[in-house]
């Protein structure tokens, strides 16, 4: 199992526009130092963080980093990403270049047109009442991972309400693949020797390892975010100027991620997980 000199995460956002106040970014090194903020929070573009991990790239930055999306759709519970549409992906990268390809004339990474798709359409849950058919009712299909996972998942393809992922699911598929070759992600590719590696996170994961009650994972004062930061040995930052929740977000997970990259069961998670799954659903990393 690789060591990791530093560490990061990545809240993203799927929202309209160009500049996010959804996105921040904290990182940390190997210790008990604070995570601090890279950049300013909600000043951040789609785009921004794109050009921000292919210099980490070019760096060959020896940085574990945890996004804050998901990598993939559900493919094992239906045997496809996109039942009954001839042009379904067989595997999560093509995925990437087919929402990237449909995707491709809009600005910031955006992915609208994807989900306006005749053929993809169908199976996602819109805003105003619009449920397509194959979306299959309730809370949607999940991906085995989000089975496993003892924080509350979403399904990917809701994009309606507080707690939809889908998104910034399918804004960062575009990321992907305009990344794909120049930064590995688990479990898609192997761990190299050296260099950046991506893994997918789930924030409220490292929420409650921080022994935050799974209901409220979200952290909006300094007294809070301290003590989530001692649960994980983690020394505590300066008073950030704004302490929204997507800033603590990035900072808790920098910081359990730095803790959790030591613990060989999460590289290597227990069946149904198998490289032919990850293949296709790929993996939340802190999932055993």
């Amino acid at each position: 199992m690789r060591a990791f000199a530093r560490f990061a995460c990545i809240d993203w956002s799927g929202a309209a526009g160009e500049r996010q106040k959804g996105i921040a970014i904290a990182a940390c090194p190997t210790g008990d130092a604070a995570p601090q903020l890279v950049g300013t929070p909600g000043r951040w573009s789609r785009v921004d963080v794109r050009d921000w991990l292919l210099a980490l790239a070019d760096e060959g930055a020896d940085m574990l980093i945890g996004m804050d999306f998901s990598g993939s759709f559900p493919f094992a519970d239906a045997g496809a990403f996109f039942p009954g549409w001839a042009s379904s992906p067989a595997d999560a990268r093509a995925l990437w270049a087919l929402v990237d390809t449909i995707a491709s004339a809009e600005p910031h990474l955006a992915a609208n047109s994807f989900v306006d798709h005749a053929d993809a359409a169908p199976h996602f849950r819109r805003h105003g009442g619009r449920e397509g058919h194959a979306f299959g009712g309730g809370t949607g299909r999940m991906r085995i991972v989000e089975s496993r996972t003892a924080a509350t998942p979403a399904s990917c393809f809701n994009l309606v309400g507080a707690k939809q992922v889908g998104k910034a699911s399918l804004t960062g598929m575009r990321l992907l693949r305009q990344l794909d070759g120049r930064i590995p992600v688990w479990p898609f590719d192997p761990v190299p020797a050296s260099g950046p590696v991506l893994v997918e996170i789930y924030t409220g994961i490292a929420a409650m390892a921080a022994g935050l009650p799974r209901n409220r994972t979200k952290v909006r004062d300094t007294a809070t975010l301290a003590r989530a930061l001692a649960a994980l040995d983690s020394a505590t930052p300066p008073p950030l100027a704004r302490c929204d929740d997507h800033s603590t977000d990035a900072i808790i997970t920098a910081a359990w991620l730095r803790r959790a990259a030591a613990r060989p069961e999460l590289w290597q998670p227990a069946p149904p997980f198998s490289p032919t799954l990850a293949a296709k659903e790929g993996w939340t990393f802190g999932v055993p």
